[in-house]
């Protein structure tokens, strides 16, 4: 099913599809109002620096040579109170372009999150957690210098470039357009390395993907690598997988510091040029051209390239958040296939009466699970699925959960076509218990009540009771507020599906689920859940998948499911008096318990 391993690269667009800039804007649009105050205190700054060269230029032709020293010390002042309000006006955009990206940070990574909470279990089964992860994590992080100073800067540079050459004209117009001369050669090189660069970024974020992808699959399942002794042979792929990081992003580092050095060379050159010339014309009997000017003239020079080399790295940071943009994008675009209809009502109080209507399923084209499936059930009644690995038995119950569209048919609950109700007002009235007890960072408590966060301490501990788990849990060092990890590592495999177990009880459901509900409870422990079992059925509509036949023997329906249909269905007694598949599947656990 995951087409999409941590050794296979995602597929690389050719053309950047510009629509997604638009989308980033949208982003930004909340704080045009800061940013726009922020672009013109910083052209303020920027505009009274401009006229330092010019205080310069008349003091070096004018207040020297006549020797007037309050002038020089006025023009000194007036240099170091806009140096000041420079330093200020920095200050103030440090502060509040921080605050404007993290903003804007903090609103796509909370759409790209909220949208995987809406994903189906199919988008999962298909792509590495991995490689879902590097993408709210890193990607979103990536694009924080991008939005945090970035934009601004490069509106601010974009007119400081503009008042640059409208100074430099004033003072000389052949030497103006002498460093104009430089630009073009940057144009060749910009337009020399563009795709190639932007090529490397994508490279570079799928190997950083896959890299992502095997460390989160190697910690995952770290108990296992250990147990068959495979950390050489994990080191080695993660050597190679790293490795391969590490080429991909050596190579595309490589065009970004191509735009650095260019700028400088071409500025280094037509500043050489500048100076020949500008001494050659200076000593011209006839020249216009001072000592004065001449300074001036290098000293926007500096300040011509300075921002041409910004826009050169925002250049390299767009490309950079480009690779990264796609990724994210794409993920917020991921259709949402389980969705509620344009009309969903909601579900009513749930009596239990469950039907498949001539159901069929497919989690991929062509490869059918389920065919024509007919299922009536009775509310309040117990029915179990049993049958080999594969044969369905859990896409059957996932389907009355609706984590899955159906390909063809209905399922209907009450008389309801459950397709046409929103997925809350239905789920919040199902109690699941799946294969994988999955227990969260928290405490036990925390847990348990994760099922029904409006639940007193007291029913808590009632339904820890129903399920036998409450001792476990008393003999913790901290009982019921026992801190317990992520995954339930502190805790055995049985105690989390009791934990599990007391969790879906909580919930109080109409229909309850119980997936391989007592697959990792030990023999002792199940006979004691057994009665618990039979009060918490009691009134409700039940579905139990289980391959250990004891635990479903009271079942009031039993289903053999197998080659995408049902085969056998009955009580207990009744499918063994047939001697049929389940008689045999009965037979065959008998005889190796025996």
């Amino acid at each position: 099913m995951a087409r999409n391993r941590y050794d296979m690269d995602e597929i690389l667009e050719d053309s950047f599809d510009i629509s997604q800039l638009k989308r980033l804007a949208g982003y930004v649009s909340p704080y045009k109002k800061k940013m726009a105050g922020t672009i013109i205190l910083m052209l303020s700054a920027s505009a009274l620096t401009m006229m330092v060269p010019i205080f310069f230029q008349r003091i070096m032709d004018y207040y020297i040579p006549q020797k007037d020293m309050g002038k020089v010390a006025a023009a000194s002042l007036l240099t170091l109170a806009v140096a000041c309000y420079s330093a200020i006006a920095m200050r103030f955009k440090i502060k509040t372009m921080s605050a404007v990206g993290q903003n804007i940070i903090h609103a796509i990574r909370t759409d790209i999150f909220n949208h995987l909470q809406e994903l189906p279990f199919s988008y999962y089964d298909d792509k590495p957690h991995g490689k879902i992860q590097v993408r709210v994590v890193n990607y979103v992080n990536s694009l924080s210098d991008l939005l945090s100073n970035g934009i601004v800067n490069t509106v601010t540079d974009l007119c400081n470039l503009f008042f640059i050459i409208i100074f430099m004209l004033i003072c000389d117009a052949r030497l103006t357009l002498l460093c104009l001369c430089g630009l073009p050669l940057l144009a060749l090189v910009i337009v020399f390395i563009k795709r190639k660069q932007r090529r490397a970024w994508q490279i570079q974020s799928n190997k950083q993907s896959n890299l992502n992808a095997y460390i989160a699959e190697s910690i995952n399942g770290i108990r296992v690598t250990q147990s068959f002794v495979r950390e050489d042979e994990n080191s080695h792929i993660f050597s190679g997988l790293s490795a391969n990081y590490r080429k991909a992003w050596m190579r595309a580092i490589k065009f970004n510091f191509t735009m650095g050095p260019s700028v400088d060379m071409i500025s280094a050159v037509t500043t050489a040029f500048i100076y020949v010339l500008g001494i050659r014309w200076i000593l011209a009997p006839d020249s216009t051209l001072t000592v004065g000017v001449l300074i001036a003239f290098t000293a926007y020079i500096g300040r011509f390239w300075a921002p041409i080399n910004t826009l050169a790295g925002f250049y390299n940071s767009l490309l950079t958040a480009i690779s990264y943009l796609e990724r994210i994008f794409e993920t917020i675009d991921e259709p949402v296939l389980v969705k509620d209809a344009e009309n969903a009502g909601q579900m009513p109080p749930i009596k239990g009466e469950v039907e498949f209507r001539d159901v069929s399923f497919s989690y991929e084209a062509g490869h059918k699970i389920l065919e024509h499936i007919n299922i009536t059930t009775k509310p309040g009644q117990t029915y179990a699925f049993v049958g080999p690995t594969g044969a369905g038995k859990s896409t059957i119950v996932n389907l009355i959960s609706r984590f899955y569209n159906v390909d063809s048919g209905q399922v209907l609950i009450d008389g309801t076509d459950i397709s046409t109700v929103t997925i809350h007002s239905l789920r919040s009235q199902m109690g699941v218990m799946m294969q994988d007890s999955f227990i969260f960072s928290g405490t036990i408590m925390d847990n348990i009540r994760y099922g029904n966060r409006e639940a007193t301490d007291e029913q808590v501990i009632a339904a820890a009771k129903t399920v036998c788990a409450h001792d476990f849990i008393m003999q913790m060092e901290d009982g019921y507020y026992t801190e317990v990890n992520e995954r339930g590592s502190r805790l055995s495999a049985g105690q989390r599906q009791l934990i599990s177990f007391a969790r879906a009880l909580l919930a109080d459901p109409k229909i309850l689920i119980l997936d391989e509900a007592t697959s990792s409870i030990d023999t002792e422990t199940e006979l004691l859940l057994q009665k618990g079992l039979n009060e918490l059925l009691k009134g409700r509509t039940s579905f139990i998948i289980a391959h250990r036949l004891s635990t479903i023997q009271n079942a009031d329906c039993i289903m053999y499911v197998d080659k995408g249909g049902i085969l056998e269905r009955g009580t207990h007694q009744s499918l063994l008096n047939n001697k049929g598949a389940y008689y045999d599947l009965y037979m065959a656990q008998y005889d190796f318990l025996a």
